[in-house]
């Protein structure tokens, strides 16, 4: 018996979908104990949009630690955290014009997403926040609670209170019956004797990766930010598995014509894998804090600060957007067989796509043959019946390819054996 089955606990999971013990990793590639190799279109769930041990990052890192640079600093001013912030400042906001402060809180995602709402509570004095169907937010209570899954809100133990759900406007036929349940909501917000009451926040992901990688329609999402804006109710984007480029511009929403309350941000924000969660809040909103209302002990990352600095350079030009749409159109090609076939839908942006195969069961079946060819992808949506790729955005395109040629080859042949 290894130690994994002896000691670890039951809790985990991707383990058991890809039983091996990696070894090492680089850019899209990972290698087990015993040397067979993987194309990687998982890449820690979109962690590691920069790949298995970036070589820029890495050097980053080896250089700041060899000369003795903090590596924990709670929230101490830091010249790693001044580095990192500049270079966010210049690259990412002055362009956008986005006047937004920057708050650091625990490493992860949940973690910033907690943040928002316990802001967006505090400024409005209300305490219903609205979420969407298939919308995922994180593990911890307050997330959790805005996380649409019914296994993972099962776990909870406690009633998940305070937020309330309703339809996601997903590109498509779904946008439409979206428009109007907000219709319908705005309908309620001005009726006094509805009992329905304007919300904090909306809390909403431009694209739900997790939920199945369904993509915001973009009247709607204009509509939901204009309710927002009508109620006095904050607009959350969580782009925590969508941003860092992965659909082909920093944010998620870039082309959507919107401008969100707070946008919260972790994941491949660290650059290498190193953790990191961050806020970005309009001044307004950051003043109602007061010093240390909202702490955590690792909201210091040095390394995510230097290893991120380093992955924001990739934006100071065009050059990895454009291949990111490249590969997303590449991606999109070799997807269309599938497409084609009955029961089977495709969609996607960038470099995040969904193969929606219809039954959980299926998409279980292909994910563990891709892994046995060599593939590592993942399953989500509602009951597991999406097939994720979400491969580094630096992937070679000859990784891409062959990845792809894997996931077809696999798919066709469940799906011919399921008829």
């Amino acid at each position: 018996m290894s130690i994994f089955d002896q000691r670890e606990s039951e809790i985990r999971a991707y383990c058991r979908v890809y039983p091996v013990v990696f070894d090492t990793a680089f850019n899209a590639r990972q290698t087990d104990e015993q040397g067979k190799e993987y194309i990687d279109f998982f890449a820690g769930a979109g962690v590691l949009n920069f790949g298995h041990n970036n070589e820029r990052m890495k050097q980053a890192v080896i250089d700041y630690l060899q000369r003795n640079g903090v590596t924990h600093s709670l929230d101490m001013h830091t010249s790693a955290k001044r580095r990192f912030m500049e270079r966010f400042h210049h690259v990412i906001l002055e362009p956008r014009n986005m006047p937004h402060k920057m708050q650091f809180m625990g490493p992860t995602g949940t973690n910033a997403v907690e943040a928002a709402l316990k802001l967006a509570r505090r400024v409005t004095g209300r305490h219903e926040v609205v979420a969407f169907q298939h919308g995922f937010h994180g593990m911890t209570l307050g997330a959790l609670a805005c996380t649409a899954n019914q296994y993972f809100r099962g776990a909870a133990g406690v009633p998940l209170t305070h937020v309330s759900h309703t339809a996601f406007g997903a590109q498509g036929k779904a946008a439409e019956q979206a428009l109007h349940a907000l219709e319908l909501l705005e309908a309620s917000y001005q009726d006094g004797s509805s009992g329905v009451t304007p919300p904090a926040a909306f809390m909403v992901e431009v694209v739900q990766a997790e939920g199945g990688v369904n993509i915001a329609d973009k009247a709607w999402l204009q509509r939901l930010a204009s309710l927002a804006k009508s109620v006095g109710a904050l607009l959350i984007v969580d782009d925590i598995q969508a941003g860092m480029g992965r659909t082909g511009s920093f944010f998620s929403f870039d082309d959507y014509g919107i401008d969100p309350d707070i946008v919260c941000l972790a994941k491949g924000l660290g650059g290498m894998g190193t953790p990191i969660a961050m806020n970005l809040v309009k001044p307004e909103l950051d003043k109602h804090w007061s010093p240390g209302e909202h702490t955590g002990t690792f909201r210091g990352q040095c390394l995510s600060f230097v290893a991120g600095c380093e992955a924001l350079s990739y934006f100071e030009d065009s050059h990895l957007m454009e291949e990111v749409q490249q590969k997303g159109e590449m991606m999109h090609v070799a997807l269309a067989p599938l497409a084609d076939l009955a029961g089977v839908d495709v969609r996607g942006k960038g470099m995040l796509y969904g193969v929606d195969v219809g039954l959980g069961e299926l998409a279980k079946t292909i994910v563990g043959r891709c892994f046995e060819a060599g593939l590592l992808v993942s399953a989500c949506g509602s009951g597991g019946r999406v097939i994720k790729l979400i491969p580094p955005l630096t992937t070679p395109e000859a990784d891409l390819q062959s990845g792809l040629a894997i996931l077809v080859e696999v798919t066709q042949n469940v799906l011919r054996e399921a008829v």
